[in-house]
């Protein structure tokens, strides 16, 4: 696809544009993160306020959502351009890392229905340049608030997820990754493709993070805006997994033109 073509297939798909997530659910997470509700916080700490306004005035920048406060209910937007420039800053990250040869790399999602996909593509574009796919945890089970029952860290080619009795399911549960990370150790990866949880608690570990987020998702682009996440890409998270391949292309192929 063009440019042109690519925008206009982020927003025929509601990846961007006029997206799914609704104004009040937009509105209902940025005061939750405002009021620092750990579910909303994906495991990062901020050294900043960010009130609800703040909040608000960085998701219009970072995500396109509407910026006018008064706008409280209905439709909301994410800019097609600030998803496209996002994953062509992240495709530099990721090519940047991999040049370095052999680099540790980590790869988790919390939305197995939408970007799982996404994250495979990755994770096998990762391999075929010689990066080495870290697999930490595999098995290590916990029971966290909200569900009752013990959920588990599974692999799929290599792609992180949380298992529920055989079925992979969302989450924005930092524990997995700090799991992860805490048996790593020091061998530290180089670098955490993620999102939700999985890329906050990277990220808050202090670790090369990207990563995907929705705009009711606030946590993660304000921890790009504090240093912690190095990108941060805006779109609709749980799409048909067969919208995402154009923009996965695009993604693959700026990082390979830049190796």
């Amino acid at each position: 696809m063009s440019r042109a073509e690519l925008l206009d297939h982020l927003v025929r798909t509601r990846i961007a544009g006029d997206v799914a997530t609704s104004r009040e659910n937009n509105l209902d997470h940025y005061r939750s993160l405002a009021n620092r509700d750990p579910y909303h916080l994906f495991g990062l700490t901020f050294d900043e306020g960010w009130t609800y306004r703040d909040v608000l005035e960085l998701m219009a920048k970072s995500a396109g959502v509407v910026a006018d406060p008064a706008h409280r209910e209905g439709a909301d937007t994410i800019d097609p351009e600030r998803t496209l420039a996002a994953v062509e800053e992240m495709g530099d990250v990721i090519a940047g890392v991999l040049a370095t040869g052999g680099p540790r790399i980590l790869v988790a999602t919390g939305h197995p229905t939408g970007l799982l996909t996404v994250h495979l593509a990755l994770a096998r574009l990762a391999r075929e340049c010689g990066a080495h796919l870290l697999t930490p945890a595999e098995d290590w089970s916990y029971v966290g608030s909200g569900f009752g029952r013990r959920r588990k860290i599974r692999y799929l080619d290599d792609v992180a997820m949380l298992d529920d009795r055989g079925a992979f399911v969302h989450t924005h549960d930092p524990a997995p990754m700090e799991a992860m990370l805490a048996e790593l150790g020091e061998d530290r990866p180089d670098l955490v493709i993620a999102d939700h949880g999985w890329a906050g608690a990277a990220g808050e570990a202090g670790i090369l993070t990207v990563g995907f987020a929705d705009s009711n998702d606030p946590a993660l682009f304000v921890g790009e805006a504090e240093g912690k996440i190095a990108v941060t890409v805006p779109l609709d998270d749980n799409v048909l997994p067969r919208h995402y391949a154009p923009l996965t292309r695009h993604l693959v192929e700026r990082v390979t033109s830049a190796l």
